[in-house]
C-alpha cells in the first residue's frame, strides 16, 4: 500500500466503547486531513464516523466479532499505514487477546499505532506523514520464515 504512487495513507480507526466519543471528537477536528486518506474502521466505530463525518469508510466487523483481527491481517498484508486505536485503559475487554494481537502485529511490521489523542495528533502532524519519499522500514522476516524447524516426534 505504502508505495510512492500517491501520498494517500490507509488509516485504520478503532475505539473501545468508552472511547468512541473521543475518537469521534478527534476525527471531527481532523476531518479535513482524514478526507485525503483511505479510512478503514471496525464495525460500530466505522458506522459512527461515517454517519457523522460523511466520509467513505470501509467498515469491518465489530472489534470483538473479528474486526480487530481483520485490522491485524491488513497490517500483516502491508495494507495499513497508521492505526488510530483509542483504547480504554480502565475497563477490561473480553476480546483483550485480539487487541494484543493487533498491537503485536503493528510492532512486528513497524506500523505506527496511536492509542490516544496525543499520539494520534503527533502522527498526523508529522512531516513524515506527508513526505511522499518517506517509506517506513518494514522488517524482512525471510530468514525467520525459512529457518529450520525440527519435526515433532
Amino acid at each position: 500500500m505504502n508505495q510512492m504512487r500517491d501520498h494517500r495513507k490507509r488509516i485504520a480507526l478503532v475505539a473501545h466503547d468508552a472511547k468512541k466519543a473521543d475518537i469521534l471528537q478527534w476525527a471531527r477536528y481532523n476531518r479535513g486531513i482524514l478526507a485525503g486518506h483511505e479510512l478503514v474502521a471496525t464495525g460500530t466505530t466505522g458506522r459512527l464516523l461515517s454517519d457523522d463525518l460523511n466520509l467513505p469508510i470501509e467498515c469491518l466487523l465489530s472489534g470483538p466479532l473479528g474486526g480487530d483481527q481483520q485490522v491485524g491481517a491488513m497490517i500483516a498484508d502491508r495494507r495499513i499505514d497508521l492505526v488510530v486505536f483509542f483504547c480504554d485503559p480502565l475497563t477490561a475487554q473480553p476480546h483483550e487477546p485480539d487487541v494484543q494481537a493487533l498491537m503485536r502485529l503493528a510492532g512486528v511490521w513497524n506500523v505506527p499505532i496511536a492509542i490516544n489523542r496525543a499520539t494520534a495528533d503527533l502522527a498526523i502532524a508529522s512531516p513524515l506523514f506527508y513526505d511522499r519519499a518517506y517509506m517506513p522500514v518494514r522488517p524482512d522476516y525471510q530468514e525467520h520464515e525459512q529457518r529450520p524447524v525440527p519435526a515433532s516426534a
